[in-house]
């Protein structure tokens, strides 16, 4: 690699504030730039671990200075893989063991550091030792580390004195409109789920329904943790896990190792999860070329998932990412939507009560009908199809049919839709009530032992009305019979539980 490479300008988030003082800041002299302003001299693209390194981190402490700025906020945070850019090689710990005593975990989106501490994080990024982040201070200050020791500083205000510092330690400050390392969302327009009480109370109830399920926890790019949930340890794992991580839920893994084993592909780059016989869960990164090493060590292995890396096929239940402490969703990944976080998406936009449109795709063998609603199923049950009385679904709506219908609820633990066809259709019980005195002569359709079913009206799916065995009067022919003609008087409609109350004596009079 030559001083000459460059990455491609990345612009700044919509509706984000851009520092209106922008600087680029290099050991490079531009007086040696081409016509593009690429630098063509002889100067290293890598640190000097000396002089020249001590000058951009005295720079970065004069613009904090002249900013006003006491602490940095570490956002983006990468370790390895493609935040390491290779031009020299890793070392213990990515040069982040002495700022994060705590463990690794401490380097994570929205944590707090001192000036010192962000300074020492640059000169990781400036070594190229796989540690990367973006360091702000929201509003006022940042800082890029980019490509071939380029180093790009932004603030609210010039920051003369800082200019003049940072010229006279031999380093070229140039003014710019941008940072290319300015922050740009992958997708703009998704909206990413949180980790809030339905994603807990679902994840809850999958671990009820599979028993086990693991938790893949991101708290850098590339960099995760697992773990093994059941319903006793759930709240425990949520309290440990590092803040605005990115969240995956897996299925459990497969105690028969030698079917995960069998499931490797023939090449491509996979994550492998095991666990040993003490409970140890721990997983690596590897290609065809490491698979054979990594099967030996899988031989005294309790349980084991191969898990692939590329995004079409990594394919978890759900995913999301941890809000902070008051509810606000402040970290800027983005997890790969699976057709679980796509419904959570579409579930967001519904509310009770709303009309929606859809079309039926399909009437189970138990009466329920099923919708697709915008490519989400959602569902209307039998007493929700119609007012008046159907025998099957099928009396009401075929498949294919188009219908519209009224949501119920929104389910967002159990991902369900119950919809209503009936509500959005004219209520026929308020005129059936205005029938009571009445004496009409309809058929008996069913026999129960506390009395007889008529049917009211000269439909097939007329209301019906009972008929109290007390009610009935002299029946000439004998018994009554499904199908006789009965002819009875509406003695009262209860609107609230739906009923007809019949009565042949009454009729008579």
């Amino acid at each position: 690699m030559n001083a000459t490479r460059t990455r491609p300008r990345r612009r700044p988030r919509a509706g984000s504030d851009v520092l209106p003082y922008v600087y680029q800041v290099t050991k490079y002299d531009p007086a040696e730039g081409d016509q593009h302003g690429h630098y063509i001299g002889a100067e290293p693209a890598t640190s000097d671990h000396g002089p020249v390194e001590a000058a951009y981190l005295q720079a970065i402490a004069a613009f904090a200075e002249d900013a006003g700025v006491e602490q940095l906020t570490i956002r983006e945070p990468q370790i390895g893989g493609f935040a390491h850019f290779g031009l020299e090689p890793p070392v213990d710990g990515y040069g982040l063991a002495d700022l994060f005593p705590a463990g690794p975990a401490g380097f994570h989106d929205g944590a707090l550091v001192s000036i010192a501490a962000g300074l020492e994080l640059v000169r990781a990024m400036l070594r190229d030792n796989g540690a990367w982040c973006r360091l702000e201070t929201e509003g006022a200050f940042t800082v890029h580390v980019g490509w071939d020791q380029y180093l790009y500083i932004g603030s609210s205000h010039p920051c003369d004195a800082a200019l003049t510092r940072t010229r006279s330690l031999g380093l070229f400050p140039e003014r710019l409109d941008a940072s290319p390392y300015d922050f740009a969302p992958d997708d703009p327009a998704y909206v990413q789920r949180p980790a809030d009480a339905d994603f807990w109370a679902r994840l809850h109830w999958t671990v009820s329904a599979h028993r086990t399920t693991f938790l893949e926890e991101t708290y850098a790019a590339n960099v995760s943790r697992w773990h093994r949930l059941t319903r006793d340890n759930i709240e425990g794992v949520r309290s440990g896990l590092a803040p605005r991580a990115q969240l995956a839920v897996w299925p459990d893994l497969l105690t028969d190792v030698d079917a995960a084993v069998a499931s490797l592909p023939d090449e491509g780059l996979v994550e492998i999860i095991w666990e040993d016989k003490d409970g140890q869960i721990t997983s690596t990164v590897v290609d065809e070329t490491q698979f054979e090493a990594v099967t030996a060590r899988l031989a005294s292995a309790c349980a084991a998932r191969v898990v692939s890396m590329y995004a079409d096929e990594r394919q978890p239940l759900f995913t999301a990412v941890l809000p902070d402490n008051d509810g606000v969703l402040r970290a800027r990944w983005q997890t790969e939507p699976t057709p679980s976080d796509r419904d959570w998406a579409f579930l967001n936009t519904l509310r009770h009560g709303q009309v929606v449109t859809g079309t039926v795709t399909s009437i189970a063998s138990f009466g329920v009908t099923f919708v697709d609603i915008g490519g989400f199923t959602a569902m209307i049950n039998i007493p929700e199809l119609s007012w008046r009385p159907i025998n099957h679904p099928s009396d009401v709506v075929s498949v294919g049919q188009e219908i519209t219908a009224e949501v119920l609820d929104v389910d967002m633990v159990g991902e369900r839709v119950p919809l209503s066809l009936r509500a959005v259709q004219d209520d026929p019980w308020p005129q059936v009530a205005q029938r009571i005195g009445q004496v009409v002569t309809g058929p008996v359709t069913k026999i129960v032992p506390f009395g007889v079913f008529v049917r009211i009206e000269d439909r097939e799916d007329g209301f019906e009305g009972l008929v109290h065995t007390s009610e009935l009067g002299e029946s000439p022919g004998g018994a009554v019979k499904v199908g006789d003609a009965l002819r009875v008087k509406i003695i009262d409609v209860d609107l609230a539980r739906r009923r007809i109350v019949l009565s042949q004596r009454q009729a008579d009079q």
